[in-house]
């Protein structure tokens, strides 16, 4: 579970969150829509422990994380790029996390080997990073993210680099996996589509301030998402063209 009460932050005279608060239950994924620069990475960061927020506290699994290093909060940052080790083959780099923990070499094999097999890449398992395709190595990324099973995974426009079809696969993969490891996971995103089909809850950040809505109907509604024009586009054109 995660929790952020009253987060603040300001650059100089400029406040880019304000008194931003929201819980993510475990296993659940809160996508945040918002245009660029409205402050969504900043929160992922904060959460992250990247930066410092002026104001306000940020719990993962109930625990106060202040002045608590990144590498500590057990939190996974991950953004359009990959990021994988070049000189570790895809089931090194999905092992990585693991190793670093007092986990048996069999336990850590048998893990590896289902989620080889979760991800769909048992026949590449000793390839090299630069031998896999863009959403190869986007699905090694997230194998070696969610295996470790942390306490929450922040997801700064992961798919954002990836066509249409493999952007929608990895969605799918996204959500296959989240369900099966319970992670909870803050997704920020400027796709209206993507933040509807991937969260279990939705909100919509403007000038730092974060919207909250019961329904994908009321996030559509909202003219701030600007879900209903799209909707009205797509009802227009398909009775113009049909």
């Amino acid at each position: 579970m995660m929790e952020v009460r009253n987060l603040a932050k300001s650059y100089g005279q400029q406040p880019i969150l304000r008194n931003i608060n929201l819980i993510v239950e475990q296993g659940k994924t809160l996508a945040v829509l918002g245009r660029s620069g409205c402050g969504k990475t900043t929160l992922l960061r904060i959460v992250a422990g990247l930066i410092s927020p002026d104001n306000g506290k940020v719990l993962l699994d109930g625990k106060d994380m202040e002045g608590v290093p990144t590498h500590l909060r057990n939190a996974v940052y991950m953004n359009q790029e990959p990021l994988l080790f070049p000189h570790l083959t895809v089931r090194q780099n999905i092992a990585f996390g693991l190793k670093i923990r007092s986990i048996s070499v069999q336990q850590i094999q048998k893990e590896v080997s289902t989620m080889l097999e979760q991800l769909g890449l048992q026949d590449h398992a000793d390839k090299w990073p630069d031998q896999l395709s863009g959403g190869q190595r986007q699905r090694v990324s997230f194998g070696r993210a969610i295996i470790t099973q942390p306490s929450v995974l922040l997801l700064d426009e992961p798919f954002g680099n990836l066509d249409t079809d493999t952007r929608q696969q990895m969605q799918e993969l996204f959500l296959q996996l989240t369900r099966t490891y319970q992670t909870t996971s803050l997704l920020v995103t400027h796709d209206l589509k993507e933040a509807i089909l991937v969260g279990n809850e939705t909100a919509y950040m403007e000038e730092g301030e974060l919207y909250f809505y019961d329904s994908p109907a009321a996030f559509l509604a909202d003219p701030r998402t600007g879900g209903a024009s799209e909707l009205a586009f797509w009802k227009q054109y398909m009775n113009n063209n049909i």
